[in-house]
């Protein structure tokens, strides 16, 4: 256990070895069906739900490595609180590119980050086929759970068996192939939105609405100058809001076989990033584009609106590494890339003007906030960050920011623990914001496998309320979701 130590200790020495970050990307071939009961502490009996997990479960076919995890097969992990105890299952999502590749054991399609077909140029030149991996968000919503992945259609599990059911359309309004975001979006009155992005020498952006039913109740379409890669969006009560990161798109390595389609990204670093803002009541009002210098960013923590305002948190980084096609991503030096860091920007929409600023200079990602704030004003944000309050590193740590008081807090497991996206999830009756627990995967490199940690979210520095050792690791993840539902 670490709090929050005094500046002068934090670069005495690095809080981790990359010999045991590096263990976080073994693939786990297995799938697992069992009750938690290696347990430190005790889980709060009022934690009654389904923490849903989603990532790439294999790194490798048949012991080829994939040259970047984002190619890796989508496997949902799903750990269900109920009366004090906790239950465990893991299945891939059997798409029809992870069946085919299983039968033939070798690499078959190249990956959007870098993952070509054995065989070299030759192999690969003029095959646009991309593989459907639903690897990277899963949502409970209108009673269906949804893999997720942002190039195409979602996949329908079975919330108690996890098995895949096929792809969802949602009563026909999504077509064959077109995309559904992984980055949705909860408003305050219980309406999910999502985005879909149709890039191009210009871009499409789609918008859609759900209600709690499931059901798409509102569709629109815009389109935008230049090529789009955006992977997250914010909402608040009238608009949603994109940021169109300053980067430029050359297909042709990518058409003759030579690269992947993310390597032929280039970010424009002296470009500014450009802010889409789409009326979400009035389809027909024209959207407004203001512009800022912001780097990249993947991720946004929240927006609200305040007067003639908009606030948004994100997560800045300077710029994006590059996937070299020689390259691996375990031998990364984190020395070398920048990290991303919470900034701050306010959006005049009455003089068309943006200012920004950073809010705090740990090396942070995957934010999280009580849901109910959503596209509101809100006070506190965590996120996964690194041990040290400078420099770049892995994740390591959960980090806790009240934005009206400028507390800190910090709880890490570094040296040995690396930290996977935290979820917050509010107490049952709570009464203020930050009433509630956090509960995060976390990779042992000591005894290679994973915790479920449950934290108070009030205080960090109180310890872990509890710590869940399963009896394997789970592959580093991306996003994931909570319902107060039960699966078992």
């Amino acid at each position: 256990m670490q709090i929050l130590e005094p500046q002068d200790q934090q670069n005495l020495q690095k809080s981790y070895t990359l010999k045991d970050w590096q263990g976080g990307y073994e693939s786990l071939h297995q799938e697992f069906d069992y009750w938690i009961d290696d347990i430190e502490g005790e889980i709060p009996p009022e934690l009654q739900g389904t923490l849903f997990r989603n990532g790439p479960g294999l790194l490798d076919i048949n012991g080829e490595k994939l040259h970047h995890p984002f190619d890796g097969d989508g496997m949902i992990s799903r750990i269900t609180f109920t009366n004090g105890r906790a239950h465990f299952r893991n299945r891939f999502v059997t798409t029809a590119g992870y069946l085919a590749e299983k039968k033939a054991g070798k690499i078959l399609y190249r990956g959007v980050f870098g993952t070509q077909k054995p065989g070299g140029w030759l192999a690969n030149i003029f095959d646009f086929k991309i593989k459907h991996i639903a690897n990277t968000n899963v949502i409970y919503w209108g009673k269906k759970l949804l893999a997720l992945w942002e190039a195409s259609e979602p996949y329908l599990l079975n919330p108690h068996t996890l098995e895949t059911l096929g792809n969802e359309y949602f009563n026909g309004v999504l077509s064959t192939g077109e995309a559904f975001s992984a980055h949705p979006r909860i408003d305050a009155n219980g309406t999910l939105v999502n985005f879909a992005i149709t890039p191009g020498l210009s871009t499409t952006i789609n918008i859609f609405e759900l209600n709690t039913d499931g059901e798409i109740t509102n569709k629109q379409n815009h389109s935008v100058a230049g090529f789009c890669f955006i992977h997250d969006f914010v909402i608040t009560e009238n608009y949603c809001i994109f940021f169109q990161n300053p980067v430029s798109f050359n297909p042709i390595p990518f058409a003759l076989g030579i690269s992947s389609a993310a390597q032929c990204i280039k970010v424009q670093k002296n470009q500014p990033t450009k802010i889409i803002i789409i009326p979400r009541q009035n389809p027909t009002k024209k959207i407004k584009i203001l512009e800022t210098q912001a780097g990249f960013i993947f991720h946004h923590v929240n927006a609200f609106e305040v007067g003639n305002e908009i606030i948004i948190d994100s997560i800045c980084y300077e710029s994006l590494p590059e996937v070299e096609p020689n390259s691996d991503y375990r031998e990364t030096d984190f020395d070398a890339n920048s990290p991303g860091k919470l900034w701050r920007f306010n959006l005049n929409l009455q003089t068309n003007t943006v200012e920004n600023h950073l809010i705090d200079d740990r090396s942070c990602e995957f934010p999280t906030i009580h849901p109910n704030h959503v596209g509101k004003s809100y006070r506190y944000l965590y996120t996964a960050a690194a041990h040290k309050s400078t420099g770049n590193a892995p994740l390591q740590a959960i980090f806790k920011l009240d934005l009206e008081s400028q507390q800190r807090q910090l709880w890490s497991a570094a040296p040995g623990g690396f930290i996977g996206e935290p979820i917050f999830i509010p107490r049952p009756n709570s009464q203020t914001e930050d009433d509630g627990w956090l509960i995060a995967l976390v990779y042992d490199a000591e005894h290679h496998r994973s915790d479920v940690v449950i934290l108070d979210a009030v205080n960090l520095e109180k310890g872990e309320i509890a710590r869940l050792h399963l009896k394997h690791h789970i592959p580093y993840g991306l996003h994931g979701s909570f319902t107060p539902e039960t699966f078992i």
